[in-house]
């Protein structure tokens, strides 16, 4: 426990020290926060002309999706001002620079995680929030106890499972170090997809949501219990409140995975 609160409080200096780094350019930090919260508004902005030419998607209406928007957003951007320098990882295996963080006493995962934070990453945040208040105006939820909890959940969950793909995703460059694209087609090609129900995508595509990776907890699931919304698939009820767990279980595949992966790695000398 200790320990853990050592290693909590050593990586909330570093991010500290980027962030005030970050912040002594102030001018620039806010053009690039408006930015980032312009592009990312793109997103949302293709959404509603879709309910332009549609009523419903499925059985969800333009607030309920926004629902799934805003959350998923929010849990993405945190992820990506966590992890989203992983995108650079497959630079350190060709250049090898990997091999130096091998010899230093902290983990490598801590370490390259631990490298980089770009707090400019909150536009995509900011624009998250705007679309969930908006969406939580419009849904008319009977708001519980039970239901703010679930809310807050979401997003926690989301971060966690969003942060552990990202992780397990990456890993595919120790064995091809041209990887970097396949891992964006699970990170950020996840993120797009846990943005809409489920239930309008294939069959297929909904088994690997929600059994392989598991973006259909990020959002849709919760979802329902928040909107006491009937699940238009029929699946079972216990899957609305089973987001923490399948966090808890991502997170342990993806520090698996990296082990692995570390233990089997040979240098780019070697």
């Amino acid at each position: 426990m200790a320990e853990t609160l050592h290693v909590l409080g050593l990586y909330g200096r570093l991010v500290a020290a980027r962030v005030r780094s970050q912040l002594q350019y102030r001018l620039s930090f806010a053009i690039q926060v408006v930015a980032t919260f312009f592009i990312s508004f793109l997103d949302f902005v293709a959404i509603l002309i879709l309910f332009e030419n549609v009523p419903a998607l499925g059985e969800w209406s333009v607030a309920e999706v926004a629902l799934l928007y805003g959350v998923s957003t929010i849990a993405f951007s945190f992820a990506d001002l966590a992890v989203g320098h992983l995108d650079e990882f497959p630079q350190l295996i060709r250049d090898g620079t990997f091999d130096l963080l091998l010899i230093r006493p902290r983990g490598t995962l801590f370490q390259v995680v631990a490298s980089d934070f770009q707090l400019r990453r909150l536009g995509k945040t900011i624009q998250g929030l705007v679309v969930l208040g908006y969406a939580l105006s419009a849904v008319g939820v009977d708001w519980s106890p039970g239901r703010i909890g679930m809310l807050v959940l979401m997003v926690v969950a989301g971060t966690v499972i969003f942060v552990s793909v990202w992780v397990i995703a990456i890993t595919v460059v120790f064995w091809t170090v041209e990887g970097g694209e396949f891992a964006n087609a699970f990170t950020y090609g996840g993120q797009f997809l846990a943005q809409y129900p489920i239930d309008i995508y294939g069959r297929w595509l909904r088994r690997f949501l929600a059994f392989v990776v598991p973006m259909a907890f990020v959002a849709y699931f919760p979802a329902l219990y928040v909107l006491d919304k009937p699940d238009p698939l029929g699946l079972p009820g216990f899957l609305r409140f089973s987001s923490p767990v399948v966090a808890i279980l991502t997170a342990g595949v993806a520090g698996l995975a990296w082990r692995f992966a570390v233990r089997h790695y040979r240098s780019a000398g070697g």
